[in-house]
């Protein structure tokens, strides 16, 4: 019987901190947001002191600076490169590596009996831990939901000692499912969760055990699929988890407000090749550009605005120079000078696959030539920011200490990443 195995790092970024910083292990610590605004990772420990996630970071600051908790900066250099090392691991476990997220990762497991199959899982965990510092949990099942379910059982439950694995239709599956909460099942939100209670459904099993049909008709096919899986019959594929976006934005607060257009600018710059980035990620082209700029809403001392435009690209396009062309107009149009600025973004729109593009008599003609040379451009670039690291090539310097630079007050070192922040070894 084809497996599924869900992967899924604990305490990703906590994790990844601890690797370079063993002095924290055991002690409790927390990873901040963009800007180092909430907590958006917790240890174990941290949880411990009642500390939730999205806990504002300027209230932890007494037990900060008394030295019963330790909050970091985030790190995503650091933490995209270890997730990259993870999964190369997984590969040697596995033909069939999808990643999900930064810190969870599906495997197919074909073949193997169930003591086979335990064993394998048991070494993968065990390999991950000793060759990237990692600790992850896995869960096994037939289906991707049962295998979320599994993962969180092993994450949970000491019994399973971090590896659970779930068979369709056994007493032990039944047991979980019956003792799961709606909201707990994947792709189920607060909102179905109190639909579904007005029909009697209220526990994962009773989820699985409803009319297909019913639930179709009352809900959609996606929640039919969802209480399929439930009970084992695989209805959903990576394809379905990760379609193509219909948008894509990059948008950060600013590190303090400022009005300086010029620094402004280079935020936009900065936020429109990430979008360009991602965009030729998934093969796409846009055919819009939409930048919006934000005030604090919550100062009543200045002056409110929140502007954005829309400005239609000349013909869809990946290429990261029209697109900033594009932004950076929209920009000169909406700024308006004596605003203290908190926040901007830029947003692609209207997005289209690239291998199914349909030119209009609308847009602006392009030679084969000139499209050669703009996707050798952009494949080269991102090339070379794919092997040397984030930003080696960009159109524009950014301004070293521009007020739009995230606040990262306890920023880690890039180790794996940057010669520059290597571990140092010192003899004693």
């Amino acid at each position: 019987m084809s497996m599924i195995g869900l992967i899924d790092c604990n305490s990703f970024y906590v994790s990844c901190e601890r690797v370079f910083k063993p002095r924290l292990c055991g002690f409790p610590v927390g990873v901040m947001s963009n800007n180092d605004g909430c907590v958006i990772s917790l240890s174990d420990e941290l949880k411990a002191f009642g500390i939730k996630l999205g806990a504002p970071a300027f209230k932890l600051q007494p037990l900060v600076r008394s030295g019963q908790i330790h909050l970091l900066s985030s790190n995503y250099e650091l933490y995209g490169d270890m997730s990259q090392r993870v999964q190369a691991v997984l590969e040697e476990f596995s033909p069939a590596v999808e990643p999900y997220s930064i810190d969870e990762m599906f495997v197919r497991f074909d073949g193997f009996a169930h003591e086979a199959l335990l064993e394998h899982a048991r070494q993968l965990r065990q390999k991950v831990r000793q060759f990237t510092g990692i600790p992850v949990c896995v869960g096994v099942a037939p289906t991707r939901t049962l295998a979320k379910l599994a993962n969180r059982a092993a994450k949970k439950l000491p019994v399973y000692q971090g590896v659970c694995i779930l068979h369709a239709g056994s007493a032990e599956t039944r047991h979980l499912l019956q003792n799961t909460a709606l909201g707990d099942v994947w792709g189920v939100g607060r909102r179905l969760v109190e639909r579904l209670a007005l029909m009697g459904i209220k526990s994962a099993w009773e989820l699985a055990q409803a009319n297909p049909k019913e639930i179709r008709r009352h809900f959609s096919i996606t929640l039919e699929r969802t209480a399929q899986e439930l009970r084992g019959v695989p209805c959903i594929e990576m394809s379905d988890l990760d379609e193509a976006r219909r948008h894509i934005m990059t948008s950060r607060s600013f590190g303090k407000l400022t009005d300086n257009l010029d620094e402004i600018r280079e935020a936009i710059r900065q936020y429109g090749q990430r979008s360009a980035e991602r965009l030729r990620r998934q093969n796409g082209l846009a055919k819009a550009v939409l930048v919006f700029l934000k005030t604090n809403p919550h100062r009543q001392d200045l002056l409110p605005h929140s502007p954005s435009l829309v400005l239609e690209l000349p013909r869809p396009t990946a290429d990261s120079r029209e697109i900033l062309h594009a932004a950076g107009n929209a920009l000169e149009r909406i700024y308006r000078k004596g605003h203290l600025y908190q926040k901007g973004g830029v947003m692609l729109l209207d997005l289209i696959d690239a291998d199914r593009q349909q030119l209009s008599l609308l847009d602006t003609p392009q030679s084969d030539a000139e499209r050669q040379r703009s996707q050798k451009l952009m494949d080269v670039m991102d090339d070379l920011n794919r092997k040397m690291g984030r930003d080696t090539v960009k159109l524009g310097m950014p301004t070293p200490g521009a007020a739009w630079h995230l606040r990262c007050a306890h920023h880690s070192d890039r180790s794996t990443t940057r010669w520059d922040e290597l571990p140092k070894a010192r003899a004693l």
